[in-house]
């Protein structure tokens, strides 16, 4: 008896050494701007292998790098290619994979967390029961305005409230010299390769509604031909023939966007969540020290149509992480993101590193400068509540209006068979509305509009979304 005890007593110290000597999980994660080279990224994995070590979980974590340029079509390249890391995050291309059964069902996944399951938002919740293979636990991205404060109070007017509010602010502005160059060389407002940032608050001022809308005859169509849209691109228009509107919006992108803002070239531009904002107010006061300027947020203006931003897709995300069924290790990345999903996880998640984003004497949790720059690189839990409050006004007042202005949208998600027509009429509607407000094309023209997008597929994708919507 006495032999087996010491034998049983052996084998389990031998399994204890065993486990101990064991080499760490490997698991690779690919993400855009999550990169091996930036030492905050590398920082902010070392500090999550050290957490879950202590709690029993051994991981190695490797970055695959990859450019931020070009990301979705370097990303499908490499899993086409038979390279598929454990963790993707994808901004685009994601259904390609989806139909090839590369992804697993986040709905698998999810009850089996003790944190992750509860750290999501509602249009998280929506969008999870018609396409489960991302996640994406964000406050809902949709753009907002804000100005320098200085400027908008130099400017002599008052936070706009409607749409005709807002031309007397971009006026203003072109016109005011807030710069101090001499020159009336500023824009009101600036956007990003499209109009979609201008869409997130005029689409609701003007009546679009939603990407389908019923016309006059009560028949669904595309709100992209409808008069609504019409209506709201004439104004667009309206704005470059001012000089209000920066006519480079096509070839601006987003890092040309922000200089603009940041040069004083543009007065206006629009941040995608609170956390950009928050780096816009950082960057804004890193490029004007002596002026230190803060950020104030733009409400959604009323208009002939109504009020509010844009309706939210909830037929998928866009963007966000996928599981690859390829994975030996599922258990160990659902327990990775499970702990970034914790209260501990987020404290570094969302505040960075103590002694260069945040000081701590005691129980008091100071932010620093640096930590208006940071951004969570995972994920943002919708039921973690912060030691401190570090966001700017401007940033915790966006998150305000995202919530009382929820309003989801009536998208779906489309059978493989239309990939063509979708990118045929995107590309329709995206070079005609730059003929109308570039001033190639007149709004007269807006029959020859949309006769193409129709024939580009528009109609047939229309036969498709009616009864998609009229079975509902």
């Amino acid at each position: 008896m006495l032999g087996r005890m010491l034998l049983m007593a052996s084998t389990a110290l031998a399994l204890t050494v065993s486990a101990a000597l064991a080499d760490p999980v490997t698991i690779r994660i690919v993400s855009k701007d999550l990169l091996s080279t930036n030492p905050d990224d590398v920082k902010l994995i070392e500090k999550y292998e050290e957490a879950l070590k202590a709690q029993g979980t051994d991981l190695d974590i490797q970055l695959v790098d990859l450019p931020s340029s070009g990301y979705a079509d370097k990303l499908s390249a490499m899993l086409l290619s038979g390279d598929i890391p454990d963790l993707i995050y994808f901004q685009g291309g994601d259904a390609k994979m989806a139909e090839q059964g590369i992804l697993e069902d986040w709905n698998n996944w999810l009850p089996k967390t003790t944190y992750l399951k509860d750290a999501l938002f509602p249009h998280n919740v929506e969008r999870l029961k018609n396409y489960p293979y991302l996640l994406y636990v964000y406050p809902p991205r949709i753009p907002q305005p804000v100005i320098r404060q200085d400027w908008l109070e130099k400017t002599g007017v008052a936070a706009p409230q409607t749409v005709e509010d807002y031309v007397t602010l971009f006026k203003a502005i072109k016109d005011g010299d807030l710069d101090g160059n001499g020159q009336a060389d500023t824009y009101g407002v600036t956007t990003a390769d499209n109009t979609n940032e201008l869409d997130a608050i005029f689409n609701q001022a003007f009546g679009v509604t939603g990407t389908w809308m019923k016309n006059d005859g009560g028949e669904w169509i595309a709100a992209r031909v409808s008069n609504a849209e019409k209506d709201k691109i004439a104004f667009y228009a309206s704005l470059r023939e001012q000089g209000l509107y920066d006519p480079e919006y096509i070839t601006t992108k987003w890092d040309v966007k922000e200089d603009k803002f940041y040069s004083g070239r543009a007065g206006v531009i629009f941040g995608s969540s609170a956390e950009v904002i928050d780096i816009y107010g950082g960057k804004m006061k890193q490029a004007h020290p002596e002026e230190n300027p803060g950020l104030v947020l733009l409400a959604p203006p009323k208009g002939p149509g109504g009020q509010g931003l844009l309706a939210l897709d909830v037929s998928k995300e866009s963007r966000g992480l996928a599981i690859a069924t390829t994975s030996q290790h599922k258990d160990e990345v659902v327990k990775f993101l499970d702990f970034v999903a914790s209260p501990e996880g987020q404290a570094i998640e969302r505040m960075g590193f103590e002694g260069e984003q945040y000081t701590k004497d005691g129980d008091t949790i100071k932010p620093t400068d640096k930590l208006a720059t940071w951004y969570a690189r995972f994920l943002v839990a919708a039921n973690w509540q912060p030691p401190v409050q570090w966001m700017s006004p401007a940033a915790q007042e966006s998150l305000k209006v995202i919530a009382s202005n929820f309003k989801p949208d009536n998208a779906f998600v489309w059978p493989a068979e239309y990939a063509a027509d979708i990118d045929a009429t995107e590309n329709v509607y995206r070079s005609w509305v730059y003929k109308f407000i570039s001033g190639e094309a007149g709004m007269d023209q807006w029959d020859a509009y949309v006769a193409e997008w129709n024939n580009a597929g528009g109609q047939r994708m229309t036969d498709y979304a009616r009864t998609v919507l009229n079975a509902q």
